[in-house]
């Protein structure tokens, strides 16, 4: 098993420090099912939308499907000593950890945190990989062509559900503009941009800002050691597991393996 599947899918893919040798030659029972799991993915583009606090239902269906493959919660305690007297002591939870007798492997899903999530995250991967607990660290976020088109996505489905004003959206995703948002909308209705349009342009910002946890904030720390030196594998969920979206260009085969 090799992480080609993913990049035959359209998933973004970067791996640091051998992480994808380490995967294929000591995990590859853990490698294929985290592979099957994550390219089952289908998202029904009203979820990306739809109202509500909490952990959002696309996160929460790849968490019970992780779970129920073996990758549970995990809460390490790390204690130093020095002559058998403790001198530090530190505590790391992980969302998703997977254990074999040649190491362990250690995973969070950063859907649509605040971005500084992936520096704990990145963070938190590099001391346990130096304290011989983790033998790589595996980020799943949102990929660089679902954040991109994550607007369009907002249109269309708003156009097949004959959206037309703010009650229509209570009706059909239980969402509720706030007043900024009412008023970011009704400047751009007034410079001629319909409705749904504004409501797309505006509702998406909000909801999937650039400030959050989303393929380029993950590649920018990376790129600048945060992490190092533990094995890394990121995958970044593209467009096309939106069932039903038509402008999909995500998938391309011939994408070489970032490293």
């Amino acid at each position: 098993m090799s992480l080609d599947k993913f990049q035959d899918a359209g998933w973004d893919v970067r791996v640091k420090n051998h992480a994808d040798a380490i995967l294929q030659q000591d995990f590859p029972s853990q490698l294929h099912e985290l592979t099957a799991i994550s390219l089952s993915t289908a998202i029904d583009p009203s979820l990306l939308i739809e109202g509500g606090g909490g952990e959002s239902k696309i996160t929460q269906e790849l968490r019970r499907k992780l779970e129920k493959a073996g990758w549970q919660k995990h809460k390490f305690q790390v204690h130093k000593s020095v002559d058998a007297r403790q001198v530090a002591s530190a505590t790391h939870e992980i969302d998703h950890v997977n254990s074999a007798d040649v190491g362990t492997l250690v995973l969070e899903i950063e859907w649509n945190n605040k971005d500084p999530f992936f520096d704990r995250d990145l963070e938190n991967f590099q001391r346990l990989h130096q304290d011989g607990a983790a033998s790589v660290g595996i980020v799943i976020t949102r990929g660089a062509s679902l954040q991109d088109e994550i607007p369009a996505i907002f249109r269309e489905c708003a156009l097949t559900r004959g959206i037309s004003s703010p009650p229509d959206l209570v009706e059909a995703f239980d969402v509720r503009l706030t007043e900024n948002q009412q008023r970011q909308i009704s400047r751009q209705e007034a410079l001629g941009m319909s409705f749904v349009d504004a409501w797309a342009k505006t509702f998406s910002s909000s909801k999937f800002g650039t400030a959050t946890t989303h393929w380029s904030k993950l590649e920018e720390r990376v790129l600048r050691g945060v992490g190092n030196p533990c094995p890394l594998l990121l995958l970044g969920i593209p467009s096309s597991v939106v069932v039903g979206w038509s402008l999909n260009k995500s998938v391309n085969s011939h994408t070489p393996l970032v490293r």
